[in-house]
């Protein structure tokens, strides 16, 4: 495979995930319950960084442990680290910095690099080495998302991985703008949970940290009528019970926001419930993680190319469940 299409690939599963945990592993033994932890969790990645001794072997045992596990090697700054790092398995390496001759050596070696950089200079020397994606570091540090905005302006092509003071609280803000794949942070496998071996709380703080992320809200409950009439009889029962307004549609009638009145029987066998999220591409990713699957032929893209639907094919209580894009 070639090198940028292995880019391209990382850059898709990374953007799949959203969230990259920065891992510090002092204890080499523990590789393979802190792996199953996190992809418990709903994370199956995982940035291995180099500042803990032993952290090739971490990434060997992950590797092995979970063959489709996206784990790479962080704070590689040396030659010999890629060589330690691509020796273990690892899918990709990042820096906390650019040095051109790491990066062109690990490129070398067909493996994906992203180092860091925060600064248009920085920028335009990833281009020169021809890199599009790079980790932005430190991001809160160094202005934040205001910064990358303002920087992105005249680099289209360059997307980023912002890591340093990332957190569940500011991680959705990141997220939003389209030139941000992921982010990498390490409050999900905070020291103190390592040191107790809690791995069940790392995998608590892994799926709060997603769910919070996808952001998943109850946006309308859809129901099969047999017709425009009787679509229209519902709602107005609806209006005259409890004052929500009728609105008439092509294809449906609403009462207020929440109820949706079908003119003719649509998917589910009695209806369709949406569920709005701030990612429905990410979404669909981590659904498919916990054993659902999506209808393909019910995906539809925004005219910017982003994935703004996709149904369920699986029915909860007779109902038809949709995502859809957050407004």
């Amino acid at each position: 495979m070639s090198l940028t299409k292995k880019m391209s690939e990382l850059v898709d599963e990374l953007g799949n995930v959203g969230i990259v945990p920065v891992i510090k592993l002092d204890k080499v033994d523990n590789a393979e319950k802190l792996a199953k932890a996190l992809r418990d969790g709903g994370i199956n990645c995982a940035e291995v960084t180099f500042r803990a001794k032993g952290a090739d072997e971490v990434i060997r045992r992950m590797t092995k442990a979970y063959p489709d596990m996206l784990v790479g090697a962080g704070t590689v700054l040396t030659c010999e680290q890629v060589d330690s790092a691509v020796a273990a398995g690892a899918k990709f390496c990042v820096a906390p910095g650019l040095n051109p001759k790491v990066v062109k050596h690990c490129l070398g070696k067909g493996v994906p690099f992203a180092p860091g950089l925060s600064s248009a200079s920085e920028i335009e020397q990833a281009l020169e080495l021809g890199l599009d994606f790079c980790k932005f570091f430190p991001a809160e540090q160094a202005g934040g998302l205001p910064y990358i905005k303002s920087v992105c302006g005249p680099y289209t092509t360059m997307r980023f991985m912002p890591t340093g003071g990332i957190t569940a609280d500011n991680l959705n803000s990141y997220l939003a703008y389209n030139k941000i794949v992921c982010c990498g942070g390490s409050w999900i496998v905070p020291n103190n949970l390592l040191a107790a071996e809690d791995w069940a709380g790392i995998t608590k703080l892994c799926r709060e940290a997603i769910d919070k992320m996808l952001g998943f809200t109850m946006v309308h409950v859809g129901l099969n009528c047999a017709s425009p009439e009787e679509a229209e009889s519902v709602a107005d029962s609806f209006e005259r019970a409890f004052g929500f307004e009728k609105k008439c549609g092509n294809s449906s009638v609403f009462s207020s926001t929440y109820m949706e009145m079908m003119k003719q029987p649509f998917r589910g066998t009695h209806g369709h419930i949406a569920v709005a999220t701030n990612s429905v591409k990410r979404a669909v990713y981590q659904l498919k993680l916990r054993g659902y699957e999506i209808d393909e032929t019910s995906v539809k893209y925004g005219a910017d190319g982003t994935m703004n639907v996709a149904y369920l094919k699986d029915e909860f209580g007779g109902f038809a469940v949709h995502l859809v894009l957050k407004k």
